[in-house]
């Protein structure tokens, strides 16, 4: 065989196929790169699709990993280390996906929805790769966020050479990945687009936008306008910019002009299409990013072969590329690709990293222990009590916040609840719930609730967040369970101004001890915070869109409205606190 160009990675000589022309059954080629060892032999090969382009993926072969806050960390670089991919005796094939990079055809919507099927594509992909002879038949996949979304829609559509997949970090509820509650989340913008710290979707006149392809012009008008009419929206430069002006921005104007789940967001979700997977499945994720660890614990439930799900800890972005993972990926795929006995599956298929405590807990489930949901409420003097408030409204006054717009403030208002010391250490595992008797005088506004772990001394992480715009507060109440409140999300309906009405927000998976002598805070506002502990760790553009109206909250938390967090204990909680 010809002698391949070969390249030096840190002393590691990687032979390197450039510019492979990959054929789809349409007609039209993706392009790809892989990387092997320079000795001529046939390997499993590990491959990694998506819009992000194969160029900037090799940029893990030049740059050391980065994690954030690094200037230089870029949440696109996500295939994976290739030199240790080739250093374990993988072939690493990194592919454009259909309409980006190098690679021919239309990308038509987000994830392609209105054109061929990823999944068939990435099928086609697979099946040409493992029958190169420099591939021994057998293949994997690796990335992680879209890369791992890829994952999932390869697998539903069973490729027979596809032998198992690890995927950390996937997106797979497309309606959550962007909007939390009904709330806009910005950083979806930055995945596409190339801003704060992501080089977003190598971009060609081939990525289209859906609605632009299948909407008239008068529809996209008046479309537009209706979106301009909700002041969050017009209020936010990009946003305006975007719907006036979508070509470049086609996927995030997708985005942008579906602000409601159903048929769009729904055609193509992974959840939906993971009752066909049949092969091992290895779900990943670290905690902090609550929305992505809901969808991929629902992942995991519909999965049916054998699986794992793995939940690591705090902070929630790995480096660029995600080399904290690589060497449970590697055991992985060493016993399912290469059939080395390496026990991985003599080990419980749930490991949960535990904050507070910083211990592992292991079982067949999740949650990984029988939970008890129980409540802390609400209180007069801010506080947080395992008992309800036994003074009516006319003694316990609500709590109150007015939110001016940041068209005209910097300052996010915030109420704040804690609880008093713990006594003796205490466990939550799973979902939890903060129901809100709330009083507006506008039609609409963002409930966004944080609980932190506060220390003694008052340095304090993150544990959950729950988010709920107040126009999408209609609950699935056939789905929804004690501590698992679930929203359809598949309209909105104004909030009548001056009625008190109940707002049930999602407190997002997570496992916490907390420890002797910590308190649970918990701040509720309808903004979030330009900088604190949390968004430090995040890329500038992790934020929530800002309410664009001013609104007036009272925050009923009495006899008859009572306020209250419902919390996944693991142990039977002590008094969380006491009154007077």
């Amino acid at each position: 065989m010809t002698k391949l160009p070969t390249l030096n990675a840190g002393g590691q000589p990687i032979a390197v196929r450039k510019d492979l022309r990959v054929p789809m059954r349409d007609g039209i080629t993706l392009a790809a790169d892989a990387y092997q060892g320079v000795e001529d032999k046939p390997r499993p090969a590990l491959i990694a699709l998506s819009p992000y382009g194969k160029e900037l993926q090799a940029l893990a072969l030049t740059m050391p990993p980065q994690r954030r806050p690094s200037p230089m960390w870029d949440g696109c670089i996500e295939a994976g280390d290739i030199a240790r991919v080739v250093r374990e005796d993988y072939v690493h094939v990194i592919g454009d996906l259909r309409g980006s990079g190098a690679s021919d055809g239309e990308h038509i919507g987000n994830y392609n929805a209105g054109g061929v099927s990823l999944g068939q594509d990435a099928y086609d992909f697979i099946e040409w790769v493992a029958a190169q002879p420099w591939c021994d038949g057998n293949v994997g996949m690796i990335g992680i966020s879209y890369f791992g979304s890829m994952q999932i829609l390869a697998a539903a559509e069973r490729p027979p050479s596809l032998k198992a997949i690890f995927v950390s970090g996937g997106h797979y509820d497309f309606y959550e990945t962007t909007y939390h509650g009904g709330i806009m989340w910005l950083m979806p913008r930055a995945a596409r687009e190339g801003r704060g710290g992501d080089s977003g979707w190598a971009f060609t006149d081939g990525v289209k936008s859906r609605m632009l392809e299948t909407c008239s012009a008068e529809e996209i008008k008046s479309k537009v306008a209706a979106r301009l009419a909700d002041p969050d929206v017009a209020a936010w430069p990009n946003l305006f910019h975007v719907l006036n002006y979508p070509k470049n921005h086609e996927a995030w104007f997708d985005i942008a002009m579906n602000e409601v789940d159903g048929e769009w967001y729904e055609e193509r979700n992974p959840i939906n299409l993971a009752k066909n997977i049949d092969i091992p499945v290895w779900l990943q994720l670290d905690q902090g990013r609550g929305w992505t660890l809901d969808g991929t614990i629902d992942l995991f439930n519909t999965l049916q072969g054998p699986k794992k799900l793995d939940i690591g800890p705090y902070p929630p972005m790995q480096s660029r590329p995600f080399v904290e993972e690589h060497d449970k990926m590697f055991r992985w795929y060493d016993y399912w690709i290469k059939g080395i006995d390496n026990g991985v599956m003599d080990e419980p298929a749930v490991s949960v990293f535990v904050e507070g405590s910083r211990e592992n807990v292991t079982a067949d489930r999740w949650p990984p222990k029988q939970v008890e949901h129980k409540p802390l409420y609400l209180r007069t003097r801010r506080a947080l009590s395992a008992e309800p408030e036994p003074m009516g409204v006319e003694y316990a006054a609500p709590d109150g916040f007015y939110q001016a717009p940041l068209t005209v403030t910097d300052k996010v208002e915030f109420l704040k609840w804690s609880t008093t010391p713990f006594e003796e250490p205490v466990e939550m595992i799973g979902t939890g719930a903060a129901h809100i008797f709330a009083e507006i005088d506008q039609v609409d506004t963002n409930f966004i609730l944080r609980l932190w772990d506060e220390a003694p001394g008052g340095k304090r992480q993150l544990i959950t967040t729950g988010y709920l715009k107040a126009s999408h507060r209609e609950l699935d109440e056939g789905r929804s369970t004690l501590g698992n409140p679930i929203h359809p999300h598949t309209r909105a309906v104004p909030v009548e101004p001056g009625r008190i009405e109940e707002y049930v927000l999602r407190l997002y998976p997570f496992a916490a001890t907390f420890m002797p002598g910590h308190h649970i805070v918990v701040e509720l506002s309808n903004n979030e915070p330009l900088q604190d502990e949390h968004n430090a760790l995040l890329p500038p553009d992790a934020f929530h869109l800002p309410v664009g109206r001013p609104v007036t909250h009272k925050i009923y938390r009495d006899a008859e409205y009572q306020s209250r967090l419902v919390l996944p204990y693991t142990v039977r909680a002590p008094q969380a606190s006491t009154i007077g």
